[in-house]
Formats: C-alpha cells, structure tokens, sequence
C-alpha cells in the first residue's frame, strides 16, 4: 500500500502527532525521553504560542498499511529570516519508521510546503526558536536524553542524509562531574571580578523574590544568544509563555543571577533544574494519572544525582572576564549539597568556543552531539 500524507487538522489528529514516538516509535526504548504532552500540545498550538505571531506551521502525519509511520513539522520563522536576510524553511518534530517510502513522502511533502511559500532552503530539525528542541542526534545513542533534547534512532541520520540534506552545523553536549568544592582558581576569580567590576550574586526563595529580575535576565538572554545560529530575540509575550512553562520546575538553590550593584542590570545567570529524564519515561510524558508524583519526586532531588543546566549567559561585555567563576562559586555547592554529582550541558553550538572553555578543568566529557541539516530546493 502507498504511503499517505494527512494534514493535522483537529485536535484528535494533533493529540496523534505528539504521543506517535511515545506510544509507538520508541516505546520500551531507554534512552528515549517523551516530552510531556500537555506542553508539546501547547508549542505546536497556534493559539497558545506567542511564537506565531511571527511563525507558520503546518503538521503532517505519514500512513502507511493504516497505520501511522511518521510524522513531520513544516515552520516558517518570518522573524528569523529578516533578522538573518534569507528564505528558509525549517522540519521539525520529525519522527519516521525506517522506510524509504515514508521519509520520501514526509520530506517532498515539506519541501513543496516550502516551496509553494517561496522559500529557497529547508533546515532542520529546528522548533518555532531556540528554546524548542533543536538538531539530531548523531552521537551518542546509547545515552539518555534530556528533556530539553530529543532522542532519534541511527538510521534518521542515514534516511535524512539520503534525501539530500547536508550538515549545516552541529551541537555538542557534556557530562561535567559536580566537584565536591569549588576549584581554588574559581573562587579567586569570582572575588577578584566581583570586586572590580561591582558585581553582586543574588539568591531567592520565591517567584515574589525573582519576578522584578524576569525581564532583565530574558533581555540579557536575547543580547547575549543573538549572534548564535538561527536564533531570534524572545518578545514580551513568549518571555511570559516560558515563564509560565519553566518556573514551577525550579529550585531556587539552582538559580544564580549576577547583576551590577550600581545599576542592577543582569550582567549574568545561571539556571539548573534536576533532571527530569527518568521521571518522563515513567510518566509516558502523562501528568495523569500518576505522572505527576513521579515529576515531583525527580524535582524535590530524592535520589536524584544528575541536574540539567537549562540556561546559562553571561553579557557580551563582560565575557571572558571571569563571571561564569562567580556563578559556578554558588552552584556547585548547592548542588553538591543536594546530592547532584553530575551536570548536563544539554547541547551547545560546536564553534562556541567560550562556552565550552567554561568546563575546562572540570573533567567534562563529550558524550552527544547534535546536527542541524540543510537543502537547496
């Protein structure tokens, strides 16, 4: 039987294109973390991401014997393509059997979408902005992925480099040990860059504590991320979607913000939240029934020994000058303290060379790495 491409049109379909690789691509599998539904159904919403107020998107699901055997994202980042002066179209949310029939037609069918739109390439896999999971993974299959990040089985690699997709450029991800203490040169510089440059570390309690510091840490984030690929700023309304998604995730031991005491701009941050990797794949990516208690279990730390780094920056102006020693001068003892002895990175760009200088001398490993693809069409 031929393979069917069908649009997602309703809600059954759309609640069909998220659970498909839970339910059925990588059941059982365990490296494989679901994301949790109800957020997956709001990102590719476009009533409940303010990410389409600059995007388009349209989903499709790909049939084959009556039984659905992939599925893929067609997007449009209009913001994006000023902001960088070109007509791309991005894949994304791609996930296939191994068939060569149903990866030619979810990709023709992604490349015509493009091109009827007037575009002159296709990358991926990419979301709606940086903040959505980006790249495929090409190292590192036998590790468990974070929930920022998306597994993909080996063959997704050869089908896509099959059908003309070539490597546009790659992500790196490491596993850093948490030291028992703070390295002596950490904390030497921490004290010598807070003293010359005014610089002072905040802690908080509570969303009442943080919520005057919300806008600047976001704001930092966008001038500090700007020259990274593909990346556009995050306006008010998706500062306030992210917010809304993240912050009932933290604990507070884990966020550090350092700002200019003169001025009491953010001039860096440091965000971790513990791993919710295991608790996902027992949840099936489900709140209910028990999921919830599994996710709240993994966020309180009991028994968890991995944290994930979700936001890490540090303004342009001050790079290079020592303040990533005053952020890890907090974290690592609050997260050596609540018994976390491994970070994840989740995936950084391969040419950002500061950001990977940061684990020197911390023993960091290498363990996956992630690609984004390009064609001409």
């Amino acid at each position: 039987m031929s393979v069917e491409i069908v649009k997602v049109t309703t809600k059954g379909q759309l609640r069909k294109f998220v659970t498909f690789p839970i339910d059925k691509l990588y059941k059982n599998n365990p490296y494989y973390v679901p994301s949790l539904v109800l957020d997956e159904m709001g990102t590719v919403d476009t009533t409940k991401n303010p990410a389409f107020d600059f995007c388009e998107r349209d989903l499709f699901l790909a049939y084959k014997d009556g039984k659905i055997a992939g599925r893929i994202a067609t997007i449009i980042n209009n913001r994006a393509n000023e902001i960088w002066n070109q007509k791309y179209a991005r894949f994304g949310f791609v996930d296939f059997i191994d068939d060569y029939e149903v990866v030619d037609a979810l990709f023709n069918t992604a490349e015509d979408w493009a091109r009827s739109r007037g575009m002159e390439h296709v990358v991926g896999p990419m979301g709606f902005t940086d903040l959505d999971h980006e790249g495929l993974l090409i190292e590192g299959y036998d590790r468990i992925s974070t929930m920022s990040t998306t597994y993909s089985h080996p063959y997704y690699k050869e089908q896509i480099e099959r059908v003309g997709y070539q490597k546009e450029i790659d992500w790196v991800e490491f596993r850093i040990p948490v030291p028992e203490r703070v390295p002596e040169r950490h904390l030497r510089i921490a004290k010598l860059v807070a003293d010359k440059y005014g610089l002072k570390l905040l802690k908080f309690d509570n969303l009442r504590q943080i919520t005057p510091y919300v806008d600047k840490l976001f704001n930092q984030l966008n001038v500090a991320y700007a020259p990274l690929f593909g990346f556009t700023p995050l306006t008010k309304k998706q500062i306030d979607y992210y917010v809304k998604m993240y912050v009932p995730l933290l604990r507070w031991d884990l966020v550090s913000i350092i700002i200019k005491i003169d001025t009491d701009e953010v001039v860096g941050f440091g965000i971790g939240i513990p791993s919710l990797s295991y608790a996902l794949q027992k949840s099936k990516g489900r709140l209910f029934p028990f999921g919830w208690f599994h996710l709240l279990k993994a966020l309180k730390g009991k028994g968890n020994k991995v944290v994930d780094l979700l936001l890490m920056g540090v303004a342009p102006e001050y790079q290079g000058k020592g303040v990533n020693a005053l952020i890890f001068s907090d974290f690592i003892p609050s997260a050596h303290n609540a018994g976390f002895r491994f970070a994840e990175s989740n995936p950084e760009l391969e040419i950002n060379n500061k950001i990977q200088a940061q684990w020197d001398g911390f023993d960091a490993v290498n363990h996956k790495r992630r690609r984004a693809y390009k064609k001409k069409i």
